[in-house]
């Protein structure tokens, strides 16, 4: 990855991922700030204009180190459900991206006062297990080479065993935590797409071979694995491309070894939905949603067939009680 700026905040200046990451890009330019917000937030950015060149801001986040879950995304029946921004924004650029809609920017920030998130979940584990995804805003694994806050979490985790953590990816970078000893509180969860899709829409990330070889590693090497067929997108042949891809992915993984799998079509707020498309013109995002409790999605009969159809099929490789939707 390369990098030509790096906004780093003044107060984040002493912190050892700071130091790290400045060392790991020594040709970008420095420029300090004192808050990151001024840079980040500011009017008049395109978010996919400023795709074309990395930028990284460095900061301290100050509050707000655990948000609860959304009820777009799947708690999996845990009842303390939450998640966290360790990193905002990410180096994929999917056309479908909540991302693009929720921020101005597409810098790239990284919070490096990690001990303020671990003591912030170790209050809540005091009164309750937590169910916590930590690579929603952002996709760790594939920023790991540069920045280890995935291997970070497993450390952390492998001392508290009230704490399940899911690490959610499309990279193919497994290889950068395969040296570390799998523990049962982590699941290593993959979004997987069609070939054709991951082509025209994820743009970016690494193929589905890629994707497949990383599972197969991590799955081999006895981590926690969930598969993720989501988003599945309405696009041209979409019977075909994602029945061959759902088949091929489940007839090559040994389905005894995963926690389970999840199906789930395009869903997203309403309003970054609108915002997307001011950045966007990419014509999966103009589809005729329908627009229901604040977000939006396919129209209920459309959604009904392409979950009825995909259903049927992952069922033939997994039993019904690893499947959730």
């Amino acid at each position: 990855m390369r990098v030509e700026h790096i906004y780093l905040e003044k107060e984040a200046q002493e912190y050892e991922f700071s130091k790290s990451i400045l060392k790991r890009f020594p040709d970008a330019g420095i420029i300090l700030v004192d808050d990151y917000k001024s840079v980040f937030n500011r009017p008049r950015q395109d978010f996919q204009v400023q795709k074309t060149s990395t930028k990284l801001i460095l900061a301290q986040k100050k509050d707000h180190f655990l948000y609860k879950g959304s009820y777009l995304s799947n708690s999996y029946g845990h009842e303390h459900f939450f998640y966290n921004s360790l990193i905002l924004n990410c180096i994929y650029n999917c056309a479908y991206c909540y991302l693009q809609g929720m921020y101005k920017s597409s810098y790239i920030v990284i919070f490096v006062n990690l001990e303020d998130f671990f003591k912030e979940t170790d209050k809540h584990l005091a009164e309750y297990p937590v169910f916590l995804c930590i690579s929603y805003d952002t996709d760790l694994l594939a920023l790991e080479r540069y920045i280890p806050y995935t291997s970070e979490w497993i450390r952390f985790a492998r001392t508290r065993p009230n704490l399940l953590l899911e690490i959610r990816t499309k990279s193919s970078n497994f290889k950068q935590i395969s040296g570390i000893e799998p523990i049962e509180n982590v699941i290593m969860a993959w979004t997987l797409s069609p070939q054709e899709v991951i082509r025209n829409i994820e743009k970016r990330t690494p193929s589905l071979k890629k994707r497949l070889e990383s599972i197969r590693q991590a799955v081999e090497t006895g981590w926690k694995v969930r598969l993720c067929f989501d988003p599945v997108i309405y696009v041209p042949d979409w019977k075909k491309i994602y029945s061959e891809m759902i088949i091929e992915t489940l007839s090559t993984l040994p389905s005894d070894k995963l926690v389970d799998v999840s199906l789930g079509v395009f869903r997203v707020n309403s309003e970054y939905l609108r915002n997307m498309k001011e950045v966007n013109s990419s014509k999966i995002l103009f589809f005729p949603f329908e627009k229901r409790e604040g977000f939006s999605s396919y129209p209920q009969e459309l959604q009904d067939t392409m979950m009825n159809y995909l259903k049927e099929i992952v069922l033939r490789f997994i039993p019904p009680e690893k499947l959730c939707m």
